[in-house]
């Protein structure tokens, strides 16, 4: 699917004093912010409603290591080349946590930039290359092809294929080679062990960075502050349960001390963490509570988009709406609440289970 940010706009409304933000002001345009001793927070800029991305520069014995890049667009690139000529050390390794444009846009450029490796998960580096190249189940008529089969009418299919291949343009040029990142893997950056830490449901090996010394978590886009991470079912995993997947990862989370900093991708800095991932679990089941509550009649997951999404989306968003709710619908029919009904020539319904 065309992923062009990934994090939906829902906001998540729980007691404004579950979370706690030691850092208030985010820095702006080169300035960077020690959030934890040899840890530097930068902020780009993004041209959508979700108008930033947070990066985090880490002390690496003579250099740094950088987790993140940024969109793949002139205004990153001019900042990007501004910061380096401004840092007193060479950047010596390039983090991505996973394959998004707004993540790992600037990664083969800022590799060429400074010679500096790419790290990021073999399913990151296969899927952006997919996308790229418009192959593999992961092309544009694919994708409209699933939201057909769900029941998303020709004009706004006919809008969403108009954007093209939107992938490409957030990801000018890709890395041929990479350094792979496993689960459980520890990377030894500026004498600190950060333990990677693998999420799914949200895109295939998503990896989160933890280090008990600096009793920070580099979260990327699995734990944000106020917006939910968009959970998304793909043309060619047609049956997956991306929501069951995204929740186990959270659990995953739950281990670490409650006074992690939290760095997330979007928004600011956090404590919290076991607030959130419980604000979030909450979240994921009203979901399904509401989709249940819909379901008195059969229904397709085009049928539900006004019930779960309150506004009018244009077809950068229905395209996220369209993919959470056929996650939802995936996921309360593997759980049993719910039975598939698929005739020929009809859009695949969803109904209570008898």
């Amino acid at each position: 699917m065309h992923h062009q940010h990934q994090a939906t706009v829902t906001v998540v409304r729980m007691s404004a004093h579950a979370l706690t933000h030691p850092f208030t002001e985010a820095p702006v345009g080169i300035a960077r912010i020690e959030v934890v001793p040899g840890v530097f927070w930068l902020r780009f800029a993004l041209p959508w409603s979700l108008n930033h991305i947070n990066l985090w520069l880490l002390e690496d014995d003579e250099g740094y290591a950088v987790v993140d890049t940024g969109l793949g667009d002139p205004a990153s690139r001019g900042t990007w080349t501004a910061l380096i000529e401004a840092l007193e050390r060479p950047i010596r390794r390039i983090i991505v946590t996973h394959y998004h444009p707004d993540h790992l846009g600037n990664a083969e450029w800022l590799a060429g930039a400074t010679g500096a490796p790419v790290w990021l998960a073999m399913g990151e580096y296969l899927l952006a290359h997919a996308l790229h190249a418009q192959t593999s189940g992961f092309e544009s008529s694919a994708m409209l092809a699933h939201f057909r089969r769900h029941g998303l009418d020709d004009e706004r299919l006919v809008k969403m294929a108009a954007r093209g291949n939107v992938y490409a343009r957030g990801v000018p040029t890709l890395p041929v080679h990479y350094q792979r990142l496993l689960d459980g893997d520890v990377l030894v950056i500026g004498g600190r062990h950060w333990q990677a830490i693998a999420g799914h449901g949200h895109s295939p090996e998503h990896i989160s960075l933890y280090c008990a010394q600096a009793g920070a978590l580099i979260s990327g886009d699995m734990l944000l502050p106020r917006i939910t991470t968009n959970i998304n079912v793909p043309a060619a995993m047609p049956d997956e349960d991306s929501v069951g997947r995204f929740l186990a990862s959270l659990r995953r989370f739950e281990p670490l001390p409650a006074d992690t900093l939290v760095l997330p991708a979007h928004g600011l800095p956090f404590r919290g963490l076991h607030a959130r991932i419980g604000q979030l679990f909450a979240h994921h089941a009203e979901r399904d509570a509401t989709i249940l509550e819909a379901l008195r009649n059969p229904q397709s997951a085009a049928d539900l988009l006004q019930t779960l999404f309150l506004r009018e989306l244009d077809a950068h968003q229905l395209m996220f709406a369209m993919s959470e709710t056929i996650a939802h619908l995936n996921h309360l029919w593997h759980r049993g609440p719910l039975r598939r009904i698929e005739e020929a020539g009809e859009p695949v319904r969803y109904q209570i289970a008898k």
